[in-house]
């Protein structure tokens, strides 16, 4: 979907419309969950602090979320999706991968059944969808950005290899801030120069995550549409209305992200034994610290004393602290760190 949550706004707002619109809450601390391309003009974008963005641009307008809205029309698209297939993997609310090989229409050519769905979408909710057309997740996921606002880009067999020797890195799937600078640092700004680098090096500098990008270079993704999705994690961040260095206000700061995070826990019905403290210091660096239990973490009693534990682990009095979060997973599934695969 396009600008999901400001467009959604704007759609039932008609005085927003045209307007530059920032979905989020107007306090210091805030980020912009998404902001209308109004806004992006001016640089605006999403987890982008308020505060930043209303410097950019003077005139911006910040709308309260209404996430119980949004669910209702991530909701009734999906049953748009229904329409043509069964195997949708949802990313999140305006955002999902479709496998229409074999479809409920018989139609041979993916991209007339994504113009069809970008359709159906604009005349069910009033509201624009991008579509990518591929044969895997990694390319489909990169045309549908491609084109955006209201886009439609396929990438055949046949141009995939010239398609991605143009793209920068930073545009692939796993590469954040800090893999970018590595990459930049190897001399890797596009998938030709990615693909030039040896399996062996990619690992030596990536870990896993190495022979991942060294099969993106080369068009493969063997990942398959799970329709089955299962839930691996659980989380919870809270950023801080003042930075923080001393024992007694992180105690009460992480006392409060247990309670939103045993709510979560309860709501999802989640079994998780693997606990992971993230602490993101007042220049945005972050420490993580994980440990892994032989029973379930799904209430305060089991979940504090074990987060107090770990926060005895990362060092906070000498660097003040903005932002606590913690994640429930399964025991081997880590959470709340960059993620290598989106």
């Amino acid at each position: 979907m396009d600008a999901f949550y400001a467009s959604v706004e704007q759609r039932d707002d008609v005085s927003l419309r045209g307007k530059p619109v920032a979905v989020g809450r107007d306090m210091p601390r805030s980020v912009v969950a998404t902001a209308s391309y109004e806004a992006r003009k001016y640089g605006v974008h999403s987890a982008m602090p308020v505060q930043t963005a209303k410097k950019l641009c003077k005139d911006l307008i910040i709308v309260e979320p209404d996430f119980e809205k949004y669910k209702a029309v991530s909701a009734a698209i999906r049953q748009i999706f229904l329409k043509y297939t069964d195997i949708i993997e949802p990313i999140s609310l305006d955002e999902a991968f479709l496998d229409v090989t074999d479809n409920k229409i018989g139609e041979q050519l993916a991209v007339n059944i994504a113009k069809r769905i970008k359709e159906e979408i604009f005349y069910e909710t009033f509201l624009t969808a991008s579509a990518g057309v591929s044969y895997n997740k990694f390319l489909a996921k990169i045309a549908s950005d491609w084109k955006k606002p209201n886009g439609l880009k396929t990438i055949h067999p046949s141009q995939a290899i010239a398609f991605i020797d143009n793209l920068k890195v930073e545009k692939m799937w796993g590469v954040g801030p800090k893999t970018l600078e590595k990459m930049h640092a190897l001399g890797i700004t596009t998938g030709k120069q990615l693909r030039e680098k040896s399996l062996f090096e990619l690992t030596r500098h990536f870990g896993k995550a190495g022979k991942i990008f060294y099969d993106y270079a080369r068009g493969i993704d063997n990942s398959a549409v799970e329709s089955n999705w299962v839930r691996k994690s659980v989380s919870c961040e809270h950023t801080l209305e003042r930075d923080i260095s001393d024992t007694t206000s992180m105690i009460i700061e992480l006392y409060n992200v247990v309670l939103d995070l045993t709510k979560r826990i309860e709501k999802a019905d989640f079994k998780g034994k693997r606990l992971t403290l993230k602490i993101k210091y007042y220049d945005f660096t972050v420490q993580t610290r994980s440990l892994t239990q032989d029973r379930i973490l799904n209430t305060k009693d089991r979940i504090l004393p074990l987060a107090k534990e770990l926060i005895k682990k990362i060092p906070y009095t000498q660097k003040s602290v903005r932002l606590i979060g913690l994640g429930v997973s399964q025991q081997e599934q880590e959470v709340i760190e960059e993620p290598y695969i989106f």
